[in-house]
C-alpha cells in the first residue's frame, strides 16, 4: 500500500521528453516538479510504477496535441485514470505569458487537483484510424483545389478566358483546356505539368474516397455517418431544386460538388 492516499500528475509533453509535476491531494498538499523523463513507453512505465508504490490512487493529465493518445492509452492500460485536456480551455492568469515545460507541468497538476481542467473525448484506435483517413481526404481536396487554381492563374495571365457562366472542370471544360495552344514550348511544358498534377491529385482523391466508402460499413459509427451523408445529400438536393438559388447557395454547391 502506498505511503500517501492520492496524487495528481501533470505531463507537459513533447517529441523527445516529458516534464512531470505532482500535486498531493488536498488544498494545502505539496506541489512539486518531479523532473523530465524520456518520451518512451519504458520511461513512462517506470515512472508510473514508482508513483504507484507511493500513492494509493493516481490521476494523470496532459494537453491534447501532436503527440497523440499513446500516453493516455498506456497509462489507462496500467490501471490509472488519465485525462487528455483541451489546451484552449486551460485556465490562465491574466498577463501570464511565460511558458516553460516546468511551469506548464506544475500548472496542469494544480489545475487537475482543483478540477478545473476540461477533458476531451479520446477516440479508440479504430476511430483514430478513420479520422486519419478522412483528414487525408480533406488534405487531398485542398491540394486538388490549389492545383486547379494554378492552372486557372496561368491561363488568366495569358488572357485565356473560359465562358463566364459555364461550370469549370467538367468534361466540356477539360476539352477546352486540352485545345489550348501556346506560342512558346516553355509555356506548353508548364501547362502540361500543371494538368498532370491536377490529374494525379484527382486520382489520389478518388483513391481516398474509395477507401472511406470501403471502411465505413465496418466502422462503429457507420449508421451515424450514413445518416449524416443522407442529410447532406437532401440539403444539397433542396438547394439545387427547391430553394431560391442565391449567391450563397451557388457557393455551397461549388464546395460540395
Amino acid at each position: 500500500m502506498g505511503e500517501h492516499s492520492e496524487a495528481f500528475v501533470g505531463f507537459d509533453t513533447s517529441k523527445l521528453r516529458n516534464a512531470v509535476a505532482i500535486a498531493d491531494v488536498g488544498r494545502d498538499g505539496e506541489v512539486r516538479f518531479f523532473g523530465e523523463i524520456e518520451n518512451t513507453a519504458e520511461a513512462t512505465a517506470k515512472l508510473v510504477r514508482k508513483l504507484a508504490g507511493k500513492y494509493e490512487r493516481l490521476t494523470f493529465c496532459y494537453e491534447a496535441g501532436p503527440t497523440g493518445y499513446g500516453l493516455y492509452r498506456q497509462i489507462t492500460g496500467l490501471g490509472h485514470a488519465c485525462n487528455v485536456v483541451a489546451p484552449s480551455l486551460v485556465p490562465k492568469k491574466p498577463g501570464d505569458r511565460v511558458k516553460t515545460n516546468r511551469r506548464d507541468a506544475v500548472s496542469l497538476a494544480k489545475l487537475l487537483r482543483a478540477g478545473e481542467l476540461t477533458a476531451v473525448w479520446v477516440p479508440d484506435e479504430g476511430h483514430e484510424a478513420m479520422r486519419d483517413l478522412t483528414r487525408a481526404r480533406e488534405t487531398a481536396v485542398n491540394d486538388l483545389r490549389a492545383k486547379r487554381q494554378q492552372v486557372s492563374a496561368l491561363l488568366l495571365r495569358l488572357g485565356r478566358h473560359y465562358p463566364h457562366k459555364r461550370k469549370t472542370w467538367t468534361k466540356a471544360h477539360l476539352n477546352w483546356l486540352a485545345s489550348q495552344k501556346f506560342e512558346y514550348p516553355q509555356q506548353r511544358f508548364v501547362f502540361e505539368e500543371m494538368m498532370l498534377a491536377v490529374r494525379q491529385a484527382q486520382e489520389r482523391l478518388t483513391r481516398l474516397e474509395d477507401a472511406i466508402r470501403g471502411a465505413v460499413p465496418e466502422w462503429s459509427l457507420a449508421e451515424v455517418a450514413t445518416a449524416l451523408m443522407r442529410c447532406a445529400a437532401s440539403i444539397l438536393f433542396r438547394r439545387r431544386h427547391c430553394w431560391p438559388r442565391s449567391a450563397t447557395s451557388r457557393a455551397f454547391e461549388r464546395r460540395t460538388s
